[in-house]
């Protein structure tokens, strides 16, 4: 920005009605476009001293790099000198004030303990460059609005950001209007510095603590800001905080932006403002404060983008985080197209915390503009600002706790449609499993056998087997023995049940191993299901023994199981007979069972113990179950 041209500005100093003499100081340079007010404390004209050491060695500091300032502000971004740079010569210089106050102390002993604070702005094409220091303020009207960009190290400001107190509690608080920070008080100074962009008709107000001090309302600064002459609008400030009581001394320097193009002001003015309120809107940024807002403004570039252009690609390690401002953008992995994003959508904000490959590619459908925040510029906040980086850390453990919940919610829902295909496949293959919880009782039974969970994660095939565990042990495999029941649901569950819709299998289709089991068919007569089997209870712990004569070539009873049920064989029957003494533990053939030819067969482990340690285990169970009813009952009664 060209200062003599484009800013108009005008700076008075009053000593008030209480002070002896005056310890505040100001300085303009137009040509550099700089603008200092500082406000001495210290008595005895050592607070004069010290602003007056502070405005002269902060200019001084600056002048130096004049040639570095001026090549940022007429280049901007394709500058050798960042936005960084420059705030980091500002901070420079305010340490030299602090370094040299505290030297002219320390030399004079009735000047010890001596400080000013300090409020300065740098004008330059687009933006300006802001460096604070204790209660001065600076004040930006902008769209018949008045903002404070700085925050006042105050003991009363400090508690009230803390949390510690409300404002409503301040006026009880002791010393509040005790400064936290100075410029020479010690030998370095804490330094807040503040980028802001600068739009057309921008109306910035650089005033003391005696001046502020009696702003009561936001409406007081519009009213004194409205002047158009500035000479006059900074007269009738002086006089306003002289008719309030003029207990301090009274500064203020008032600085115009020129109107410039109108058309380009609109623009620029639009774009700041959907910045803003992008910004303000996203969860990452929605709990911060304007002054915090415009702290993660000043990191916040805006990249445009043509059509076709590649944003971020699929591999590629990331380290910004991108919100975009207008246009349209695809998300594509691969071939595929998972999404599109629009105004106010945002994607990356995992590599503000790491490098990490990005998951898609995003590409520009139609020219847009992007607002990028990179991890590096992310990083110096949570660095160099606690308060705010406490809040912006705490609404990122929100955001990845959202983003947690809505994955797990969308699994669920996947799941649950997935589940849905499989009974429809089943039905179609009038062959269903569901699951069924285990009764309360039973599922906290402590003497209940242990179940073990066979079921694994995933789906079968819509004629797979039912997917239990490999084979615990050996067995002897007979090709005659009946196969697998069809496509089941996976579950965390201990019961799974069988059900035959339709009570008979399809033509030519064997009868599933879980219906042949209680009672093994011959190869000559038609075997038959009882109704009440149709719907049979397998136990993934232990399964009941079949009963007695199963497998021993006995008709089963009548049902409408078909007559081409395959026969019972001699190692079938002996399995049966072992099983009058032993429980046993249904396991899934291995893969290679699954191969056309090889038909699989249940295989059986026989646990420790005989019948009589089963029944004894039993009637323990039973005792404990009839214990825990009673009292149930006594504590319902």
């Amino acid at each position: 920005m060209a200062p003599r041209s484009e800013v108009q500005f005008h700076a008075a100093t009053d000593v008030g009605r209480k002070r002896p003499h005056n310890e505040d100081n100001f300085l303009v340079d137009h040509e550099l476009g700089l603008f200092i007010v500082a406000d001495g404390m210290g008595g005895h004209a050592a607070g004069e001293v010290a602003s007056a050491i502070a405005v002269r060695t902060v200019h001084e500091a600056l002048a130096k790099h004049r040639a570095a300032i001026q090549d940022r502000a007429e280049k901007g971004a394709s500058s050798t000198v960042t936005a960084k740079q420059l705030l980091d010569m500002f901070a420079y210089a305010v340490q030299c004030a602090s370094m040299r106050i505290h030297a002219e102390a320390e030399r004079d002993r009735e000047k010890r303990g001596m400080g000013t604070t300090l409020s300065a702005l740098l004008l330059q094409e687009p933006h300006g460059y802001i460096a604070h220091v204790g209660d001065s303020r600076i004040y930006l009207a902008r769209g018949g609005g008045v903002y404070q960009i700085t925050a006042d190290h105050t003991v009363a400001n400090e508690l009230v950001r803390m949390g510690m107190v409300t404002p409503d509690k301040l006026e009880h608080i002791p010393r509040k209007n005790a400064i936290t920070r100075a410029v020479g008080v010690y030998e370095r100074a804490d330094v807040d510095t503040l980028t802001i962009e600068v739009l057309p008709d921008d109306v910035y107000l650089l005033a003391s603590d005696g001046l502020h001090g009696y702003f009561e309302a936001a409406d007081e600064v519009v009213r004194l800001l409205a002047e158009r002459d500035l000479e006059r609008a900074v007269r009738q400030m002086i006089d306003f905080a002289n008719a309030k009581g003029g207990k301090d001394n009274i500064t203020a320097v008032l600085v115009r932006i020129g109107a410039g193009d109108e058309a380009e002001r609109a623009r620029r003015a639009c774009q700041l403002e959907l910045k803003h309120d992008v910004l303000a809107r996203m969860p990452l940024f929605c709990r911060l404060d304007e002054r915090q807002l415009l702290r993660v403004m000043q990191v916040a570039d805006v990249c445009p983008l043509a059509a076709g252009d590649a944003v971020v690609r699929q591999g590629e390690r990331g380290d910004a985080l991108f919100i975009v401002l207008t246009g349209r953008l695809e998300v594509s992995a691969g071939q595929a197209v998972l999404s599109k994003l629009g105004p106010g959508d945002h994607f990356g904000e995992m590599a503000l915390i790491r490098s990490v490959p990005r998951s898609a590619t995003v590409t520009a459908v139609e020219p847009s503009d992007l607002l990028v925040i990179k991890r590096e510029d992310f990083f110096d906040i949570i660095r160099y600002e606690p308060l705010l980086a406490v809040k912006l850390l705490w609404q990122f453990l929100g955001v990845l706790a959202d983003r947690l919940e809505e994955t797990s919610r969308e699994l669920s829902v996947a799941v649950d449609e997935l589940t849905a295909d499989g009974r429809a496949g089943a039905e179609d293959e009038e062959q269903a499993v569901e699951i069924e919880p285990l009764p309360d009782e039973e599922a906290a039974d402590p003497f209940a056998a242990p179940r073990e969970f066979a079921l694994r994660l995933g789906f079968a095939d819509a004629k797979g087997t039912l997917p239990l565990d490999e084979p615990t042990g050996p067995g002897p495999r007979d090709s005659a023995a009946p196969p697998a029941p069809p496509d089941a649901e996976r579950s965390r569950l201990g019961r799974v049940v069988l059900r035959s819709p339709g009570g008979t299998a399809p033509p030519g289709e064997p009868v599933p191993a879980a219906a042949a089991e209680p009672a093994m068919a011959t190869a000559a007569e038609p075997a038959e299901v009882d109704p009440e089997a149709k719907r049979k209870t397998l136990r993934m712990d232990a399964v009941e023994p079949p009963p007695e004569g199963a497998g021993e070539g006995k008709q089963a009873p009548p049902g409408d199981a078909p007559a081409s049920a395959p026969a019972a064989t001699p190692a079938a029957a002996a399995g049966a007979e072992q099983d009058k003494k032993t429980a046993e533990v249904t396991t899934q053939e291995p893969e290679t069972a699954r191969r056309p030819g090889f038909v699989p067969v249940k295989q059986t482990l026989p646990l420790d113990g005989d019948g009589e340690l089963q029944k004894e285990l039993q009637q323990l169970r039973e005792q404990f179950r009839e214990r825990r009813r009673k009292r149930r009952e006594g504590e319902g009664g």
